[in-house]
C-alpha cells in the first residue's frame, strides 16, 4: 500500500513547471554522498587489486618456469657428474685390484676379459675396458672391440687419472681413464670405464614428467595463494575515506613523536619542516624552530655541513655537544614526496663505550688467534721462542725477551734449577736497547725481583711503573738505570710452564710512546705464554726423540767404509726433518776381491724404523757371508721380513709392518768388470761412464720385501774402469715436491760430468737436490770402479786326474816367482794341493784353478759339483780328513761359494811377510 501511494506522487512531481528544479534531487538516488565516495574508493581498490593479482601471477609463472629449467639443467649436470664419479670409482677399483698389474704384465687376456665383464656388472657402468700402454684394448665388455685402439688417452698415458666426456666409437659417453702403475710408478696399462649419454638421457626422461608436474603444481599453488592474498588485501582496505586517512595520519604523527629516534624533515630550501620530540631533545632545539634554516639551528659545523649538502648518509657518527649521534640522511624526492630530505639521529654515546670495549676484546682474541697460528710452526725450540717474541712486538710490547733453561735448549727434561737461564730470543721495536743480548746467561739470584717472584708463584707479575718500583733494580742497578733512560717504563714477567714444570720465563717491556700495562694485559700475556709453552715443550720433546733416533740410526750405519782397492767409494746419510727413517747403505767386501753394495729403505719413520733397519742390515751382512747370489740373498731377506711381520701380527704389536721395505743388492767383480744387481721394489741405480754419460739401466724389478710369492731376478752390468755407480733411496729424487721423472732429470744433469770423484758427486747431489731439512731421509752411495790388472790373474784348466796336481802346482810356483812371492810358495802349494785333490776326487769336471794377486793372494779351485767340503776333527785312526785343517792353518781365511754350475773353494793369504807355520810342529799337532 505504501508503494502504491508513492508512485502517484512521483508522477505529480514530474510536471513541466517543476522539472528543472526536481532533476538534481533524482541523480543522487537514495545513497548519501559519503556512500558514493566509499563505492568509488572500493571500485578503485578492486581494480588495483586485480592488476596486482595479474602481475603477481605473471611473475610467479616466470619464476616457476625458470626454476623448472634450472632443475632440468641441474639434473643433467648431476647425472653427468654422478656418471663421472661412478666411472672413476669403477676404473680405480679395477686398476688397484690385486692381480691387475700381474695380469697386464703377463698379458693374461682371458683372465682380464672375465674380470672385466664381472667388474662391469658389479659397478653398473655401461662399459669397462682394459688397455695396454699404447691404448690397445686387451679386454672389453664388448668383445668385438678387443684389439682396437682407443683415443683421447694422452693424459692417462702420462700417469694421470682422467674423467672427461668422450665422443666417438663405440658410443658417446662420460668416460674415466685410470693408469695402472707398477711398483716403480711407471704406466703399464690403463682402465677405462664409462656410462653412455643414452643412459643419462633415459634417466632424465624418467625424471622430466615429475619435474613438470611439480612445476605445474607450484604454479597452481602460487596462483591460489596470490588470489587469497589479493582478496584479503581488498577486504582489509574497505575503501578508506578522508576521515579514515586523517585518523591514520594522526596515528603516524603520534608514533613519530613517540619513537626514541630523532627525526628531522627539511625542505629543498634547507628550512626545517618537522622535528619530533626526540630530535629536539638530542639536538637541544627550542620549540620555535620550524621554518628556520638548518644553518641557524646551532647544530655544530659537522652536522650542519651534512644537512646542507643533502647527500645520503648511513650511520655517520657525529659529535654534537657531549653526545655521539649516528646520523642517517635520505632524500625524499625518490619516494614520491616533495623535494627535501629526512634525517634520523640515534644516541650512541653509551654504545660507543661498549663498542670500544668489545673492539678491544675482539682485538685481543684476534691477536691470540694469530699467535696460535704463528707460534710453533717448526719443531725447533729456539725458533719457537723467536716466533713468540715476533708475535708480541709491537702489538703487545715494545721489547720482549725469552729465557730458557739450558736443558730445554738441549732437548732434555727441564730441571728444578731455575735460577740460571739462557737468553734465547729478543725482539725490539727500535734499536739501541740496553738489555743483555741473545746467548747470555741470565742469573736470578735476588729474591725481590719480579722475575724471581713470578717463578716462585708460578704466575705473571705486573710492574705498571718501573720508575717508582725499587725491587726490580736490586739485581742489576746499572742495567735498570740504562733501561729507564732508554724509555722502558712498564713490565709484565710470565713464567713459561708446561705440564707443571718451568721451562723458562718471558718478559714484556713497554717504552716511550706506549701506555702502561694494565691488569687486562696480564691475562693476554699469560694466555700467549701458555700457548707458546706447549709449542716449546713439544719442540723440546721432538728434539730429544729426533736426536735419539738420529744417534741410533747413525750407530747402526757403517761407521767407516771397509778397506778394499777395487772401488773408490763415498757415501752420505741425511735424516728427515720430521724424524729419521729406515734408509741405510752398506759396503761389504767379498772373496775374490769382489765388493757388495747395498742400499735399502724401511717403511715409516722414528725409532722403530731405525731399529728395523739395524735388523735388516745385520741380516744382509750375515747372508752376504754365505756368498750368495743377489737374487738368492734377497729371497732369504724376503722370507725373514715375512716371518718378522707374522710375529708382529701374532703378538698384537702396534708397530707398522715391514712389508713394503725396499732393497738393492749389487756385487761388483773387478776381474770380469761386471756388476750383478737385484732389487726388491727399489729405484734403479745410475751409471756414469768415464766420459760423463749418464744411463739408468733397466735392472729387473721385483716386489718389495715381505710381499712374498714372487721370485727375484738378477741383472748384470758391464762397467768400464772409471765408471761411477750411483745408488740412492727415493728421498733423493722426491724431496722438493718433484715427481720421479723430474728428480731423475735433475740427478742426471748434476752427475753428468766427466772426472767427478765419488766425494764430489755426493757433495753436488746434496747441494742440488736436497733442502736443508728434507721431508724424507736420504741414503746415497757412489762407487767408482777399478779393474784388477790382467797380469795379476792366472787361470788353469785341470784334467780330472790326480797326476795333474803336481803339474799345476809347478805352474803356480813359477807364477809366484814371477810375482815375487817366493815366501808364499810352500803354503800356497800346500793349500792348492789339498783343494785341487779334493776337487778331482770328490768333485765333478770341469776343474779350474785361478790365482788372484791384490792386497792379498787368493787361490780359487772350482769344479762342477755342488757338494761342499767341511772342516772336521779327524781321529787318530783316520787316514784322511786333515786337508781342510791344513788349509785353515796356512790361509788367512777360506770358504766356499756356489756358482750357477758347481762351486768355488777359495783360500786367501795375507802378504805381510808373516812366517809360515812350522810344518813339523803342524804335523805333530795333527797327529792326535
Amino acid at each position: 500500500m505504501s508503494g502504491r501511494s508513492r508512485r502517484p506522487r512521483r508522477r505529480a512531481a514530474a510536471q513541466p513547471g517543476t522539472r528543472r528544479s526536481s532533476e538534481p534531487s533524482r541523480r543522487p538516488g537514495p545513497w548519501p554522498a559519503a556512500g558514493r565516495r566509499r563505492i568509488v574508493s572500493s571500485l578503485s581498490v578492486r581494480t588495483l587489486a586485480a592488476q596486482v593479482f595479474l602481475l603477481q601471477a605473471v611473475i610467479v609463472l616466470l619464476v616457476v618456469a625458470a626454476s623448472a629449467a634450472a632443475l632440468v639443467l641441474q639434473g643433467r649436470y648431476d647425472a653427468q657428474r654422478n656418471a663421472a664419479d661412478r666411472s672413476l670409482a669403477a676404473a680405480e677399483s679395477f686398476a688397484h685390484a690385486p692381480g691387475t698389474v700381474l695380469a697386464l704384465r703377463t698379458n693374461a687376456t682371458a683372465q682380464l676379459q672375465a674380470a672385466t665383464e664381472q667388474a662391469q656388472k658389479a659397478s653398473g657402468v655401461d662399459f669397462l675396458s682394459v688397455l695396454d700402454r699404447d691404448g690397445v684394448r686387451l679386454a672389453d665388455t664388448d668383445p668385438t672391440l678387443v684389439g682396437s685402439k682407443a683415443s683421447g688417452l694422452g693424459r692417462a698415458t702420462a700417469g694421470e687419472a682422467v674423467t672427461q666426456p668422450f665422443h666417438g666409437r663405440p658410443h658417446d659417453a662420460v668416460r674415466a681413464v685410470v693408469p695402472v702403475l707398477d711398483a716403480g710408478r711407471r704406466v703399464i696399462g690403463m682402465i677405462a670405464a664409462g656410462i653412455q649419454y643414452e643412459t643419462l638421457g633415459h634417466v632424465l626422461d624418467q625424471q622430466l614428467p615429475m619435474l613438470l608436474g611439480a612445476a605445474a603444481l607450484a604454479v597452481v599453488l602460487a596462483t591460489a595463494g596470490t588470489a587469497l592474498v589479493s582478496r584479503r588485501l581488498l577486504r582489509q582496505t574497505h575503501g578508506l575515506g578522508p576521515a579514515e586517512m586523517t585518523r591514520m595520519y594522526d596515528h603516524h604523527d603520534a608514533v613519530l613523536h613517540a619513537v626514541r629516534e630523532g627525526v628531522l624533515i627539511i625542505g629543498d630550501d634547507g628550512r626545517l619542516l618537522l622535528a619530533n620530540d626526540e630530535a629536539r631533545r638530542l639536538l637541544g632545539l627550542p620549540a620555535t624552530t620550524d621554518q628556520r634554516h638548518v644553518a641557524d639551528l646551532g647544530l655544530g659545523p659537522g652536522l650542519t655541513r651534512m644537512l646542507v649538502a643533502g647527500a645520503a648518509a648511513s650511520d655517520e657518527v657525529i659529535r654534537v655537544g657531549d653526545r655521539l649521534l649516528a646520523v642517517n640522511i635520505r632524500p625524499t624526492a625518490p619516494y614520491g614526496g616533495a623535494p627535501g630530505l629526512v634525517a634520523t639521529f640515534r644516541d650512541t654515546t653509551d654504545l660507543a663505550a661498549l663498542s670500544g670495549q668489545a673492539e678491544v676484546a675482539r682485538g685481543r682474541l684476534a691477536f691470540l688467534y694469530e699467535a696460535g697460528t704463528r707460534i710453533g710452526t717448526t719443531l725447533d725450540v729456539e725458533r719457537t721462542a723467536e716466533e713468540l717474541a715476533e708475535v708480541a712486538v709491537p702489538r703487545m710490547a715494545d721489547v720482549v725477551t725469552v729465557e730458557l733453561l739450558d736443558s730445554v735448549l738441549h732437548g732434555e727434561e727441564p730441571t728444578g734449577a731455575v735460577h740460571r737461564m739462557r737468553r734465547t730470543a729478543l725482539r725490539e721495536s727500535r734499536t739501541g736497547h740496553p738489555l743483555q743480548p741473545v746467548g747470555d746467561l741470565i742469573r736470578f739470584v735476588v729474591a725481590d725481583t719480579p722475575m724471581v717472584a713470578a717463578l716462585q708463584r708460578g704466575k705473571a707479575v705486573l710492574v705498571p711503573d718501573l720508575h717508582t718500583a725499587q725491587d726490580w733494580r736490586a739485581q742489576d742497578p746499572e742495567g735498570a738505570r740504562q733501561a729507564l733512560e732508554y724509555g722502558i717504563h712498564s713490565l709484565i714477567t710470565v713464567p713459561l710452564r708446561a705440564r707443571g714444570v718451568v721451562l723458562g720465563i718471558v718478559n714484556f717491556w713497554r717504552g716511550t710512546g706506549s701506555p702502561r700495562f694494565e691488569d687486562e694485559d696480564v691475562a693476554v700475556a699469560e694466555e700467549l705464554v701458555a700457548r707458546a709453552a706447549v709449542a716449546i715443550d713439544n719442540a723440546r720433546r721432538f728434539s730429544r726423540e729426533h736426536a735419539l733416533a738420529v744417534t741410533l740410526q747413525r750407530s747402526l750405519l757403517p761407521l767407516d767404509l771397509p778397506d778394499q782397492d777395487v772401488l773408490e767409494i763415498a757415501s752420505r746419510y741425511l735424516p728427515a726433518r720430521s724424524g729419521v727413517g729406515g734408509d741405510w747403505f752398506d759396503v761389504i767386501p767379498l772373496p775374490g776381491f769382489r765388493v757388495a753394495l747395498v742400499v735399502g729403505d724401511i717403511v715409516g719413520h722414528g725409532l722403530h724404523a731405525a731399529v728395523t733397519m739395524g735388523r735388516l742390515r745385520t741380516a744382509v751382512l750375515n747372508f752376504s757371508s754365505l756368498d750368495l747370489a743377489p737374487d738368492e740373498l734377497l729371497g732369504h731377506l724376503d722370507e725373514m721380513v715375512t716371518r718378522l711381520d707374522s710375529q708382529t701380527a701374532t703378538a698384537g704389536d702396534d708397530h707398522a709392518p715391514l712389508t713394503g721395505a725396499t732393497c738393492l743388492y749389487a756385487v761388483y767383480d773387478p776381474v770380469a768388470g761386471t756388476c750383478a744387481l737385484s732389487r726388491a721394489g727399489h729405484v734403479a741405480p745410475a751409471v756414469v761412464d768415464a766420459q760423463g754419460t749418464v744411463t739408468f739401466p733397466d735392472v729387473p724389478l721385483s716386489p718389495p720385501l715381505g710381499v712374498g710369492d714372487h721370485p727375484f731376478e738378477t741383472g748384470e752390468l758391464r762397467l768400464a774402469e772409471g765408471s761411477r755407480l750411483v745408488l740412492f733411496t727415493d728421498g733423493l729424487i722426491e724431496n722438493r715436491g718433484w715427481d720421479v721423472d723430474e728428480g731423475l732429470a735433475v740427478l742426471r744433469s748434476t752427475i753428468g760430468h766427466a772426472g767427478q770423484t765419488p766425494e764430489e758427486t755426493c757433495r753436488a747431489l746434496m747441494e742440488a737436490m736436497l733442502p736443508e731439512h728434507p721431508n724424507d731421509d736420504v741414503a746415497l752411495l757412489v762407487a767408482r770402479t777399478r779393474l784388477l790388472d790382467p797380469s795379476r790373474v792366472a787361470t788353469w784348466d785341470v784334467p780330472s786326474e790326480v797326476r795333474a796336481v803336481s803339474e799345476v802346482r809347478a805352474d803356480v810356483s813359477r807364477r809366484l816367482d814371477e810375482w815375487g812371492l817366493q815366501d808364499t810358495v810352500f803354503s800356497t802349494e800346500l793349500i792348492l794341493s789339498e783343494l785341487l785333490t779334493n776337487a778331482i776326487r770328490y768333485g765333478a769336471p770341469p776343474v779350474r784353478v785361478r790365482m788372484l794377486l791384490g792386497p792379498t793372494l787368493v787361490c780359487e779351485v772350482s769344479d762342477g759339483s755342488n757338494t761342499s767340503p767341511r772342516l772336521r776333527r779327524a781321529a787318530t785312526t783316520d787316514e784322511g780328513g786333515r786337508g781342510l785343517f791344513l788349509v785353515s792353518q796356512f790361509a788367512h781365511r777360506w770358504g766356499t761359494r756356489y756358482a750357477p754350475q758347481g762351486k768355488v773353494i777359495w783360500a786367501e793369504q795375507t802378504l805381510d811377510q808373516s812366517p809360515d807355520p812350522d810344518p813339523t810342529a803342524l804335523f805333530d799337532a795333527m797327529a792326535w
